[in-house]
C-alpha cells in the first residue's frame, strides 16, 4: 500500500472512530467561472448546515411566474418594453414558451397584474361592451378598462393544461366601489362578473388552482386603496361563491390581498377573513424604480439584500400570531418596479438577487414565489419578442429540479460575499447546498460543517458490516476529503454570466452555454459529477448548486 493511500486510510479509520471528520468543500472547475477567475484572490469560508431539523417547508412546486395584462403601450421611462406579452395577445402557438412552461412540470402561473382590477369577463350575460384597454393618461393606472373574450379563455386555458401549468388567476377586485377624492376605494365588492366568469370556468371544465382577489389595494395601496375589514368581507364573498359553485368538486385555494406588506393592515385582515383564507399573498420591489442606476450595486450589496428579511419575518410572525391556517406566499416579485430595466433584470446579474430571494423567502416558511414575469417587461424569465429563455429561466429551472422541500439551517462564515442557503434534494436522498459569490475578483473555497444526525450511502462494504452502530450519530462534523468514502459523488452546477460580463443574457451551465435548438427546445441541465473526496471552488460573480450525498436526519 503506497503512503498516500496509507494516510488515506489510516485518517478514515481516525474519522470512523472520533465522529469528527474533515473534508473540504469549495469550487472545483476553474473552467465554470469567468473569465477572470483564473487570477483572482482566494479566500477561506464554512459553510453550517443544522440537519437535525428543518426551519421551513414549501410546497413542491415553489417556482411560480406570473402573466400581465399591459398592453403594448404600457411604457416606462421612455421604454415600451411588453410588445405582445399580453394575456390578450400573446402569442400561445410558440414553441419555446410551450416547452419552457412544460420544462416545470408544473409551474404555477399567476395571471394578474395591475390591470387585472380593470377587467371585465366576457360571460354569456355580461351586459358591457368587451373592448380592450386604450391608453389614457387622466384613467387610474394610464388605461381604460379591458375584457378577458371567452375566446380568448378558452384558447388560453386549453394551451396552460397541454403546457403542464397551474393557474391562480387574479380577479377584479374594484368591480362596483366607488374611488373617493384621498384615493381610497370604498363599497363592497360587486363580484356579479366574477362569480358569472368563475362559472363558465367550471362549466368549461378548466383546471383552476386558486382564485385571488386583487392586486396591490391593502395598505396605502398603488392607485387606489380598500380598508382591510372591507377587503376581508369580500374575501368571504369570494370563499363562499367558490364553495357553492365547486359543490362536489375539489376547491381551488382562496388567495388574498396580492398587495404590499403592511403589518397593521395585514394582520386587520387575517383576523377578519377567518377562514376563507388559504394563501396570504404578498408583492416584492424593493430594488425600487427600474431607472435607478445603482440597481446592480444594490444587488451585490449583502447589507442591502438582507433587508428584506424583516419583510419575511414580520409576515411570519403576523400568521403565526393570529388563528389563521393560510400560508405566505409572494405571489408577485419583479425586484424593480415600472418593468424593470433592461440587460440588468433579464439579465444574469438578476440571478444573485432572485436566487437569494428564493433562498431568503423559503427560509421563512414561504410556500411559492411568482416571480414577475414568466414572458414581459424587462424581467422576465423569457424574452419578451424571441421567448428565449434570459439566466432566470435556468435559474428557475435548477432550483425546481434540486431543491426539495424542506429547508435546513445554514450560516456562513469567512466572508459577507457568500450567500448559502441548504435544502434537503428534490429527488433522491442527499441535500442540496445553493452557493452564491458577490464578488468580483476573490475565489472563495468553502468548507461544510454538518451538525445533524448523518450518514453517507455507498459506503465500504467492511464499513457497513463491521460498523453499523456508527453509521449515525450526532455531532459537529467538518467534512474534509479524507472523510468521504471512495465513489461517493456529489453533482454541481456552476452558473457564469458569458464573457465573464454580468450584463450578458446568455449564460454557461459548467462552461457551456444554454441555449434552445432550432425546435425550440429546452437544453437538458447536465451537471459535473465530482468525487466527493475532492475540493470545489466558488468563482467570482458565480453561482454554485451542489447536491451532496450527506442523508440528514431532516430529510429523513
Amino acid at each position: 500500500m503506497g503512503s498516500q493511500s496509507w494516510l488515506r486510510w489510516l485518517s478514515l479509520l481516525v474519522c470512523i472512530f472520533d465522529y469528527t471528520c474533515f473534508v473540504s468543500v469549495s469550487s472545483q472547475d476553474v473552467a465554470a467561472a469567468p473569465a477572470s477567475a483564473a487570477a483572482a484572490s482566494v479566500a477561506q469560508g464554512t459553510v453550517f448546515i443544522d440537519g437535525r431539523a428543518a426551519i421551513g417547508k414549501t410546497d413542491e412546486d415553489f417556482i411560480c411566474a406570473t402573466m400581465d395584462w399591459w398592453p403594448p403601450e404600457k411604457c416606462d421611462y421612455g421604454t415600451c418594453s411588453w410588445d405582445h406579452a399580453s394575456l390578450i395577445n400573446l402569442d400561445i402557438n410558440n414553441e419555446i414558451l410551450f416547452n419552457a412552461i412544460k420544462a416545470f412540470s408544473p409551474l404555477k402561473i399567476r395571471l394578474g397584474g395591475t390591470l387585472q382590477d380593470k377587467v371585465i369577463y366576457d360571460t354569456p350575460d355580461n351586459q358591457q361592451p368587451c373592448v380592450q384597454f386604450v391608453r389614457n393618461t387622466s384613467e387610474m393606472f394610464g388605461f381604460t378598462q379591458g375584457c378577458l373574450p371567452m375566446y380568448r379563455w378558452d384558447e388560453l386555458s386549453v394551451f396552460f393544461k397541454e403546457s403542464g401549468a397551474k393557474i391562480i388567476f387574479g380577479l377584479n377586485a374594484l368591480s362596483g366601489r366607488t374611488i373617493k377624492s384621498d384615493g381610497s376605494a370604498v363599497g363592497a365588492w360587486d363580484y356579479t362578473n366574477a362569480e358569472s366568469f368563475i362559472g363558465y370556468t367550471v362549466r368549461k371544465n378548466y383546471s383552476i388552482h386558486g382564485w385571488e382577489l386583487g392586486n396591490e389595494l391593502s395598505g396605502s395601496g398603488v392607485g387606489t386603496r380598500v380598508a382591510a375589514d372591507q377587503y376581508a368581507s369580500d374575501t368571504i364573498s369570494l370563499y363562499n361563491i367558490v364553495n357553492s359553485i365547486y359543490t362536489g368538486q375539489p376547491k381551488p385555494l382562496i388567495i388574498a390581498p396580492g398587495g404590499f406588506f403592511d403589518e397593521n393592515w395585514f394582520k386587520v385582515f387575517i383576523s377578519k377573513a377567518g377562514n376563507s383564507l388559504d394563501v396570504i399573498t404578498h408583492h416584492i420591489y424593493n430594488l425600487g424604480p427600474g431607472v435607478d442606476e445603482h440597481l446592480v450595486e444594490k444587488i451585490l450589496n449583502p447589507s442591502y439584500l438582507d433587508g428584506e428579511a424583516s419583510t419575511f419575518s414580520t409576515l411570519k410572525s403576523t400568521i403565526k400570531n393570529s388563528s389563521t391556517s393560510a400560508s405566505a406566499w409572494v405571489g408577485e416579485a419583479g425586484g424593480a418596479y415600472n418593468s424593470g430595466r433592461n440587460r440588468v433584470t433579464n439579465a444574469f446579474v438578476f440571478s444573485f438577487w432572485y436566487l437569494d430571494q428564493l433562498g431568503m423567502a423559503s427560509k421563512y416558511d414561504t410556500k411559492t414565489y411568482c416571480r414577475q414575469t414568466l414572458i414581459g417587461g424587462n424581467y422576465g424569465l423569457l424574452n419578451t419578442t424571441t421567448f428565449v429563455p434570459n439566466p432566470d429561466y435556468y435559474s428557475a429551472l435548477l432550483w425546481h429540479r434540486l431543491m426539495g422541500q424542506v429547508v435546513l439551517p445554514t450560516s456562513f462564515s469567512g466572508t459577507d460575499k457568500i450567500r448559502a442557503y441548504t435544502h434537503c434534494a428534490k429527488q433522491g436522498k442527499g441535500i442540496t447546498l445553493l452557493l452564491i459569490n458577490l464578488d468580483n475578483s476573490t475565489t472563495v473555497q468553502v468548507d461544510v460543517s454538518f451538525n445533524s444526525s448523518w450518514s453517507l450511502p455507498h459506503l465500504h462494504k467492511s464499513y457497513h458490516h463491521h460498523h453499523r452502530s456508527h453509521r449515525s450519530r450526532k455531532s459537529n462534523l467538518l467534512l474534509h476529503p479524507h472523510g468521504s468514502p471512495s465513489g461517493a459523488t456529489r453533482e454541481e452546477y456552476h452558473l457564469t454570466p458569458k464573457d465573464g460580463d454580468l450584463h450578458s443574457q446568455i449564460v454557461l451551465l459548467n462552461g457551456n452555454a444554454l441555449t434552445v435548438n432550432s425546435a425550440g427546445e429546452i437544453p437538458p441541465l447536465e451537471p459535473l459529477f465530482v468525487n466527493s473526496s475532492k475540493p470545489i471552488t466558488v468563482a467570482p460573480y458565480s453561482i454554485v448548486f451542489a447536491k451532496l450525498p450527506y442523508v440528514l436526519s431532516a430529510c429523513s
